[in-house]
């Protein structure tokens, strides 16, 4: 039996899931914009756009369906996807933006019984911009064992946050929300070759009639393990369950005197946060949800799907509003944008004003963290790259656990995006760091150089005997005989993991 046989045949099989893997891969811009939690004002901080090119102070949902284009390659994907990005403060105070690799990919996670399409005005926030502590056991104990204490909303929230080391000469690799925290400069420089991937979970448990509430989250839960599981009383609903994944090129910095930031001026990580605001045609996105359920996760598979080219996508950005010609936000500049300062707490943040527009004064040279950072031991996954921009849902190897109701879920960590990366394309180009203005740091910014990295040619998952597998298919001139021969012999074209349910 050939590969492609193989995979055929494995397609056939019953599947655990279904989902699709949205490309961004490039943002329409870098802004202190966030119409959701400074609506009508500058923000108080930076954040890194993807999707719809009407976004501004005021954007709406009419507004982002009036779009004329997207930067993600789904064409009818008008949705807002923003996040703060990644900086790199020298010594001196100046900050230079960490190049991404890829851009974003937003998963739509179709996990439960009769998934709802997220309804016309529909927005959520995950994270919270000043936590800068986690208040819960490190590392995170397996599921089977979690307390009542774990399973609180404020602890679900803590730990839908994920850093993850890359290091693509570790098989397998680091599980998806392993880590919490944003791992020290010097830790990102002895282990993480690759980079660092951030992630973020949003909650998937809706109260089935507001689309948005004071906070932006309480019209939301997560279920009972984060991504998984069971949805709290009042949130019986399940929308799709959202992953945004990014990865910054913190490799380039390797050896480079500073420390990493993010743009709201927090080094710890705690303080990861990320918006969604809901472009889709309600009626499309329901179709979507309903029969886009090739296991690939593929967005070439949905055939609902209208498709443009990075490139086309790349031409897309926003109109920079005139109060923000001036911030420059990618860098090098003297400090955050809009003079954020960094935080490191344990202690919960101080608000930040809105609404500054000067360019700011330097900040002060000692502004360095003083957060403790805990140390994890590597904790490899189970999960492998699949294609060039580090997308592939994969599974844990655990031991199984039932869940309230009857229903059976992934037991410890959550199915998960693979690392993986490309060089960087022009697309993504406008995110490397110039040369730094005067009084330069020590060390200039380095060019980024990103080696291409294993691709595969597609992903399926299917079940047996109550264990749910992923197959990555490599594409190679290899035929494989179709007698009992184990599966490990094959393992360096064909990838096969499991994770136990309950039957």
């Amino acid at each position: 039996m050939n590969l492609l046989s193989l995979y055929v045949a494995l397609a056939l099989a019953s599947f655990s899931s279904a989902f699709w893997r949205m490309e961004c891969h490039s943002p329409i811009g870098m802004a202190r914009i966030d119409p959701m939690v400074d609506p009508g004002e500058v923000s108080d901080h930076a954040h890194t756009i993807h999707g719809a090119k009407n976004f501004n102070f005021d954007s709406k949902y009419d507004d982002l369906m009036a779009s004329d284009c997207t930067s993600c390659r789904v064409t009818q994907d008008k949705s807002a996807y923003w996040t703060p990005p990644l900086n790199f403060m020298y010594p001196n105070g100046t900050t230079v933006a960490v190049p991404q690799v890829g851009g974003m990919l937003a998963y739509y996670l179709l996990y439960g019984d009769n998934v709802k399409a997220f309804p016309k005005g529909f927005v959520m926030l995950a994270g919270d911009k000043r936590q800068r502590n986690f208040t819960l056991p490190v590392p995170d104990p397996p599921k089977s064992n979690w307390g009542r204490e774990d399973s609180t909303q404020s602890a679900l929230a803590q730990k839908a946050l994920g850093f993850n080391c890359l290091n693509y000469n570790k098989n397998p690799p680091e599980a998806t929300l392993y880590r919490h925290f944003l791992p020290d400069k010097e830790y990102l420089d002895a282990n993480c070759p690759d980079g660092l991937r951030l992630e973020l979970m949003f909650p998937s448990c809706w109260n089935g009639e507001d689309t948005d509430s004071p906070n932006h989250k309480s019209h939301m839960a997560y279920p009972d393990q984060v991504m998984t599981g069971s949805c709290p009383d009042g949130f019986d609903t399940r929308v799709p369950s959202m992953l945004f994944e990014t990865i910054w090129a913190t490799d380039a910095f390797n050896g480079v005197d500073g420390q990493f930031v993010l743009a709201n001026g927090d080094p710890t990580g705690y303080g990861y946060h990320g918006d969604f605001m809901m472009g889709w045609d309600e009626g499309l996105l329901q179709q979507a949800v309903n029969t886009c359920t090739n296991p690939s996760g593929r967005i070439e598979d949905c055939p609902l799907f209208d498709l443009q080219t990075e490139a086309e996508g790349a031409m897309c950005t926003m109109d920079m509003p005139k109060q923000l010609k001036k911030d420059d936000c990618a860098g090098p500049r003297e400090g955050l944008c809009g003079n954020v300062p960094v935080q490191s707490g344990p202690a919960y943040a101080s608000e930040i004003s809105a609404g500054n527009t000067e360019v700011p004064p330097p900040p002060p040279s000692s502004a360095t963290s003083s957060a403790s950072i805990p140390v994890l031991t590597y904790s490899p996954g189970t999960n492998m790259p699949t294609d060039k921009y580090g997308g592939g849902v994969t599974v844990a190897n655990v031991k199984p656990e039932p869940t309230a109701g009857g229903e059976f879920y992934p037991a410890a960590e959550p199915m998960a995006p693979s690392p993986s990366s490309s060089s960087l394309s022009s697309a993504e180009s406008w995110a490397a760091p110039p040369p730094a203005p005067s009084p330069a740091p020590s060390q200039a910014p380095p060019e980024v150089q990103v080696e291409n990295r294993p691709s595969f040619i597609s992903t399926s998952i299917y079940t047996s005997n109550g264990a749910v597998y992923e197959i990555y298919i490599q594409q190679v001139d290899v035929t494989v005989t179709a007698t009992a021969t184990p599966i490990s012999r094959v393992k360096r074209h064909v990838h096969h993991h499991a994770h136990e349910h309950h039957a």
